[in-house]
């Protein structure tokens, strides 16, 4: 890949090259991307998903990188971050919000606006395109509750919108997950409702993720699916593996179901903790851990 021709191709557009992903990641962890763009708008990401395809360049996007860990080795190609598309608009009951906004915010608009169902999401840490990618939920709700469309971008360089019917939604999965495609903006139906009820069940449920997350530290968020029948934290604490370190990355003892930094630990220390966690468990309780969290880009050489 030619570097300095793609920087040419696209002067409007904010590319940094060998860029160290951990400066972005919630973990802090991350090697380098060999080309990072901040696309601002949907004729620009087609822009240069088509240069990429005309010259034959993986891409990839990343959302807000908190369900994430990047290899040490970096990621090859193109990496696009999609920060700088943040708008979010109500017109009556339906909040359409673009790729790059937070979630968080999305769920503070909704609730300026008196509008209920998005209370569930007002902890999570991620993009509007990281949470449709992943049908992020909690406490018992998912983005599929409240999801009506996506307009996507295609590998090949062509514009569609998904309805709720073609996203094959389920526990943490979206068709999204199955071919090449990038959320540009997604629209959410909502009800309308009291302003102080709403308001009310946000603080309760900030104060319970503030309570039992260790927000205190770098981290990935959940990392792993919660397995049928059981509680990934209460596995975990029942292996004797709260606590344990590895490198500088460790079973928080606030909450076994997640991994923090707490030492300037790589990404390396993680996958091999979360390696770790998956054997014990299979071996004591004969229950397979499956990741939450993406795992994505290249070993250290």
């Amino acid at each position: 890949m030619d570097r300095k021709k793609l920087v040419e191709a696209m002067p409007a557009m904010t590319i940094l090259l060998n860029k160290p992903l951990m400066d972005y990641t919630y973990t802090k962890t991350g090697g380098p991307a060999d080309v990072l763009a901040f696309p601002k708008n949907k004729k620009e990401i087609k822009q240069l998903v088509d240069y990429c395809r005309e010259n034959r360049i993986p891409w990839l996007v990343l959302g807000n990188a908190s369900n994430l860990i990047v290899k040490d080795g970096g990621i090859r190609g193109v990496v696009m971050m999609l920060t700088d598309m943040t708008k979010v608009a109500v017109e009556g009951d339906t909040i359409t919000a673009e790729a790059g906004a937070k979630l968080i915010d999305t769920t503070y608009v909704a609730l300026e606006h008196s509008l209920t169902g998005f209370e569930f999401a007002c902890g999570i840490p991620g993009s509007i395109g990281g949470a449709v990618f992943m049908n992020a939920g909690a406490y018992d709700g998912q983005l599929q509750d409240v999801f009506e469309s996506v307009d996507v971008l295609l590998a090949d360089g062509t514009f569609e919108t998904w309805k709720s019917e073609q996203m094959d939604f389920s526990y943490r999965h979206s068709a999204i997950q199955d071919q090449p495609a990038i959320v540009l903006n997604a629209r959410f139906k909502l009800t309308h409702g009291d302003y102080d009820s709403i308001q009310k069940r946000m603080t309760e449920l900030t104060e319970l993720r503030q309570l039992k997350q260790p927000l205190e530290y770098p981290s990935c968020g959940s990392v792993f699916k919660r397995p049928a029948g059981h509680f990934t934290g209460k596995l975990i604490q029942d292996a004797g593996l709260q606590g344990l370190k590895w490198g500088g990355a460790q079973i928080s003892m606030k909450h076994a179901g997640f991994i923090v930094n707490v030492d300037q630990a790589t990404a390396t220390d993680y996958i091999e903790l979360i390696a770790h966690i998956q054997q014990v468990i299979k071996e004591k309780f004969e229950v397979t851990l499956e990741t939450e969290v993406r795992i994505i880009g290249e070993d250290p050489q």
